[in-house]
């Protein structure tokens, strides 16, 4: 009976990861057309697989960038600060998209959605602050939350730490790593049956309806995602690489983006993120921490929608937007997108600290976040699946030139 099965599911079992999610994401959507309820029963596979890899993500890192960096020898080089600089410029440039596109495509909303309860950071300064004080949490206590800003500083510390240690703990470091890895490739190949619950579950409860009323703010906004992934994205590759960017930027697209809309989860992605980075032969002294820390910092996604969302609120109420504002819009939203992961509800409940720029109240702009929560099924997965291709995508950019310069 098992040769049987394995005979008939052999031709599926054979084919790649990403033609077998292809596949997972066909399948989920006949399922939610044909019967919604039974799509409904299958979200528990979603649930299990993106539980699976929130559980695994943060000691992975943890035990990745430690042995990374224990294994490190000195005067070795590593691509880290190309890879920052890329993510701060990456940005700063989807920021300025979504600001122009707001002006070029003005948008109003209609704001008579309930509010939404949450606490929305007040400044600038209180992001930041909640970013440096998360850096000293509690191990075991960022290890239990997913707290990956603080889980990058002890492995980092720990990892410096074992550079002195014998080689026998070396050894063991570099066995547990391995066996983490190992654990992460078992759970990714799961990845077929997950997305295809998430795929059914999300559209038998959501449906499309809900997302016609609000179709030219989410298309502005799904726009310029796929501006900056298409478009400016492979210019800045192509700036630092001096090569043709778009093998590299489909590549990041294929593996990482599709998995990423789905799970609507960067810090879940991370695993996969690092699997593909060890396709693509780049430096694992750079990826290891490249990745976690830009699942926590790199957020053009949540930049686009911070600007998009903002200026559509300031239109809506008649509020002019002179272009020296639009710049500062273009900075705060930047920084505002480097504190996501540390805020509870994401780039939307920053969305009150961008429209305080233009005067505009937290009852309204709550509102506007309510908007935001309607279309989210959209834009969340759109903005993760930009934040984390673009991860492998520009540390992937930074190790190739580096390598180009050397040889």
């Amino acid at each position: 009976m098992s040769t049987g099965l394995y005979k008939l599911f052999r031709p599926l079992i054979q084919l790649g990861l990403i033609p077998q999610i292809t596949l997972g994401i066909i399948a989920g959507v006949l399922l939610a057309v044909v019967s919604p309820e039974t799509a409904k029963s299958f979200s528990i596979l979603g649930q299990l697989f993106i539980s699976a890899l929130k559980a695994v993500a943060p000691i992975l890192v943890f035990v990745l960038v430690a042995a990374a960096i224990a294994a490190h020898q000195k005067g070795q080089p590593t691509h880290i600060r190309g890879v920052l600089v890329l993510y701060v410029i990456g940005t700063l440039i989807a920021a300025l998209v979504a600001v122009v596109a707001s002006f070029v495509f003005p948008t109003e909303l209609t704001l008579d959605m309930p509010e939404v309860s949450g606490n929305p950071p007040e400044s600038i300064i209180q992001i930041l602050r909640d970013l440096l004080l998360s850096m000293v949490a509690n191990p075991v206590t960022a290890l239990m939350e997913g707290n990956f800003i603080a889980i990058l500083a002890w492995a980092v510390g720990l990892g410096m730490m074992l550079r002195h240690a014998s080689d026998a703990t070396g050894k063991v470091l570099n066995d547990v790593s391995d066996a983490v890895s190992g654990i992460v490739h078992i759970v990714i190949r799961f990845a077929p049956l997950g997305i295809l619950g998430l795929v059914a579950n999300t559209l038998a409860e959501a449906g499309i309806g809900a997302l016609l009323e609000y179709g030219r703010l989410l298309g502005v906004i799904v726009g310029c995602m796929l501006f900056v992934a298409l478009v400016t994205n492979p210019l800045i590759v192509f700036l630092k690489t001096r090569q043709n960017p778009f093998p590299l930027v489909f590549a990041c697209l294929r593996g990482s983006a599709i998995t990423a809309f789905f799970t609507r989860s960067s810090a879940a992605n991370i695993p996969v993120n690092l699997e593909l980075c060890e396709r693509l032969e780049l430096d694992p002294d750079t990826y290891t921490i490249s990745i976690p820390l830009g699942a926590t910092i790199n957020m053009a996604g949540a930049a686009i929608t911070i600007s998009v969302i903002t200026l559509a609120a300031a239109n809506t109420l008649g509020i002019p937007v002179d272009f020296g504002t639009a710049l500062l819009l273009c900075v705060v939203s930047a920084l505002a997108a480097c504190g996501v992961s540390g805020v509870a509800g994401g780039s939307l409940l920053l969305i009150p600290l961008a429209t305080s720029l233009f005067g505009i109240s937290t009852d309204i702009a709550m509102q506007v976040v309510a908007i935001g929560f309607v279309i989210s099924v959209v834009q969340d997965s759109t903005e993760t699946a930009l934040n984390s291709s673009t991860d492998v995508l520009f540390t992937a950019a930074a190790c190739r030139a580096a390598e180009r310069k050397e040889g």
